[in-house]
Formats: structure tokens, C-alpha cells, sequence
């Protein structure tokens, strides 16, 4: 069982550990958690490093509950944030709550000895009586203790509520609640949150006197030094409804030469020699971006499943290869992709390719499509646009008779099927 942790190490997962851990997990199996915060209806690939770290817990015999938390939402957790979040109400934790309990039903197994249990701390949180919380919980914390955790002192200069000051105890608690009700003996979390990973070990020190462990793993950001998980619309989500296969397949595939090995480690369930296969191909021809690819199609059939990860290749290939490449047909290909329809009625002059540009959504106005053109940053079938007196003519429709259409792209990933009706 100690593996768990030699596994995690080698692949990059782990930031740091109480002290303890590796011993304890000699003596067998642990049950283990991670909290997901649903302040949104889905989670991102941000989320990913936690989701991966419990699905390898889970492959090496140990026990993992995710715990979605519709009730610490309702206060809001100061870590890595500089100004209070806004305050949802129950109906949106409770919505949001739903949907990352679904979400985080594809990476675990719910069968076996060690079956994964999904938690939210709603159930137990919300029916507290202050006067109880305070006795219980609350005088086993000093506030000199509270004032040391990052997430209040980087805080104390804007400003904290007291609100979001008891934010870590409310976290303990749970820590707490699930030792007594599931034998929890480990937290999982992003490195963000140490301190209230710390003060859940201390409280069930102080009520139990009972050793409890924590786990911190990396906040990923790029070898360029940006934050990951961003593209250039904002977040990648795991929904498909917010972020298309396809489009989640093309962040994963325009992932930076110096990102790509660590990026295998974490967030796909290749063993070691078969990611350094992937690079060592990758460096025989860095053209071909071999590593990118194997990464793109191993995380897209993990969050999407199989079938939708064979589609955004195939459409990703239509795109970029064309058609003499043996892919399907590129009206096919292309249809998860972004949909706009233009009225021939409505563009009587034919189809003016700055207007069209307008009414697919990449241009903001005429003149944003004007200096887009100039600056050679649109593209029509893949073809850089380069007059902005260009009218879209029948040679350039593809499809069926009823169904005509044409792709346009706006820089390197930005792309549009306007269909063209009459």
C-alpha cells in the first residue's frame, strides 16, 4: 500500500505531506477525500490533478469519497482569493452540487471492496447549532493559530470576513465528521489548501486524539507561467455543454513541447514507459507533435468516453489535414463544432465575407473584421482571407445542396461553421 505514495511522487502529484503518511499507509488500505467547491455547474481541468490523484488511490486498493461541498460553498472558502466570492443561493449550490456529483461518477468505481463513495457535506453541515459548533469545534482553535494560515494572512491588508475567517474550521469539522462516520484518515487537496487540510489533522487530534494525515498536490500552471487550464474563451470545462469534445480535445493538443510530459503523468493512466515511448517519438520528429496527441486522445476518453474522442480527432484532422488525408468528409467531421446560420435574404448583395465574419461571432463589428483581414488573422476553409472586399461565392459552399456551408477561423483555434440558408 505504500506505493501510493512512491506512485504519486513519480508522477508529480504530490506538493507535500504530514508527517506520518508513508508509515501509515504500510499498515494497509486508507479512506481518503478530496472537496470540490460548487460554485459552478461543472468542474475544469483545474480539477483534474485532485480527480486524478483519487482514481490512482482508488487503483491501489484504497478507498476514496469526493466530497462535493454544498454546505462550505454557503460560506466560501478564502483560499488563493483576493476580495470575498459573491454569495449564491442554495438553489444554485444545491444545482451546481447535483451536477459535479454526476460529473465525478465517470472517474471513479462505484463496485468492489474499496467502492468510491460520493459525500456532500450539506447533509451534515447545515443542521449544526451554533451554540454546538462553537463549544465542539470552535475552542480547540486559538485565533494566534488561525492568523497564521495563508489563506487569512494574505488576506489581512483587503480585508476578511468573519465569515470567510471561520472558513477552516467549518473544513475541520468535516475532516472530523468523516473520521467518525467513514474511519476517513486522509485529506487530498490542492497545495492552496494546507492550512485547512492542517487544521482538519489538529481538530481530530484534539477531539479523537487520533493521528490524521493530509496530502497536498501541485497548482499546475504552464512552463510559460500562465495558469492552467485557461484557453483563449476562458475556462476549459469538463462539461460538454460549456466546453465542446472537440474543442476540449484541441486545448490538450496545443499543449507547450516543454508541458507535455508532465502534463502525461498527471492527467492520463498511461504507465511510465509508455509516456516515454510518446516523447521519444515526439523528439524523432517534434513536427507531428506525437506526445500532444496521445495526450489529447487519452484525456478527451477519459471525460468524454471513446466515441467523442475519435470524432474530435476526426475532426480535427478534416480540419487541418484535409480530405487527402483519409479522414471523413469535413461536414461530417466538423459537427460539434460552433454553428452560426446566415440568411441569403438578409445579405442581399451577395455574401459580403466582412459581414459574414460579423454574424458568425469572430468579428465584433465590421471594422474588427476589417483590421482582422489586414492583419491576415481570419481564415475562410483555411485559406487566409485576404481582401476585405471578398463575397463568399458558391465555389467556396461545401456540403449537401441542403445544407450548405463554410468554416472560418480567427487565429490558430478560434473556428465557425456558418451555414448559409436561403
Amino acid at each position: 500500500m505504500s506505493d501510493l505514495l512512491d506512485l504519486l511522487r513519480t508522477r508529480g502529484f504530490v506538493q507535500d505531506a504530514t508527517p506520518g503518511l508513508a508509515e501509515r499507509l504500510r499498515e494497509g488500505p486508507i479512506t481518503a477525500y478530496v472537496g470540490f467547491d460548487p460554485t459552478a455547474d461543472s468542474l475544469h481541468v483545474g480539477n483534474l490533478v485532485p480527480v486524478m490523484g483519487m482514481a490512482w488511490l482508488q487503483r491501489l486498493g484504497h478507498t476514496p469519497i469526493a466530497l462535493v461541498g454544498a454546505g462550505t460553498a454557503m460560506v466560501g472558502d478564502p483560499s488563493g482569493k483576493r476580495a470575498e466570492r459573491p454569495v449564491l443561493t442554495l438553489e444554485q449550490i444545491d444545482r451546481n452540487a447535483q451536477a459535479l456529483l454526476r460529473q465525478l461518477q465517470r472517474f471513479l468505481s462505484f463496485e468492489g471492496a474499496n467502492a468510491a463513495r460520493l459525500r456532500n457535506n450539506a447533509d451534515w453541515l447545515r443542521g449544526i447549532h451554533l451554540m454546538q459548533f462553537l463549544r465542539d469545534t470552535g475552542r480547540h482553535f486559538s485565533v494566534g493559530y488561525m492568523l497564521q494560515k495563508e489563506s487569512v494572512r494574505s488576506r489581512m491588508e483587503t480585508g476578511i470576513s468573519y465569515t470567510e475567517f471561520s472558513y477552516m474550521l467549518i473544513q475541520a469539522y468535516d475532516f472530523w465528521h468523516l473520521y467518525r462516520t467513514e474511519q476517513c484518515e486522509l485529506q487530498m487537496g490542492g497545495s492552496d489548501q494546507w492550512g485547512n487540510i492542517t487544521a482538519g489533522t489538529w481538530l481530530v487530534d484534539r477531539r479523537e486524539h487520533r493521528q490524521v494525515h493530509g496530502l497536498v498536490l501541485p497548482l499546475i500552471t504552464t512552463a510559460a507561467g500562465a495558469k492552467f487550464g485557461k484557453s483563449e474563451s476562458g475556462n476549459v470545462w469538463l462539461d460538454p455543454e460549456r466546453t465542446s469534445p472537440y474543442h476540449f480535445y484541441q486545448f490538450w493538443l496545443n499543449t507547450d513541447d516543454r508541458d507535455v510530459e508532465r502534463y502525461l503523468k498527471l492527467f492520463t493512466f498511461l504507465r511510465l514507459d509508455r509516456i516515454a515511448t510518446a516523447m521519444a517519438a515526439h523528439a524523432a520528429d517534434p513536427g507531428r507533435r506525437e506526445a500532444q496527441r496521445v495526450l489529447a486522445r487519452e484525456v478527451t476518453a477519459t471525460v468524454h468516453g471513446e466515441a467523442a474522442a475519435e470524432q474530435a480527432i476526426r475532426t480535427s484532422a478534416a480540419l487541418f489535414g484535409g480530405p487527402d488525408q483519409g479522414v471523413a468528409p469535413l461536414d461530417e467531421a466538423t459537427a460539434e463544432m460552433p454553428e452560426r446560420r446566415v440568411s441569403r435574404a438578409e445579405l442581399p448583395d451577395g455574401l459580403p465575407v466582412v459581414e459574414v465574419l460579423v454574424a458568425s461571432g469572430l468579428a465584433t463589428s465590421k471594422a474588427d473584421a476589417r483590421r482582422g483581414i489586414q492583419g491576415r488573422g481570419f481564415y475562410l476553409n483555411g485559406r487566409t482571407i485576404e481582401d476585405v472586399e471578398l463575397r463568399i461565392g458558391e465555389e467556396s459552399l461545401q456540403g449537401p445542396p441542403e445544407r450548405r456551408f463554410v468554416i472560418l477561423r480567427k487565429g490558430k483555434r478560434n473556428y465557425v461553421r456558418v451555414v448559409v440558408g436561403p
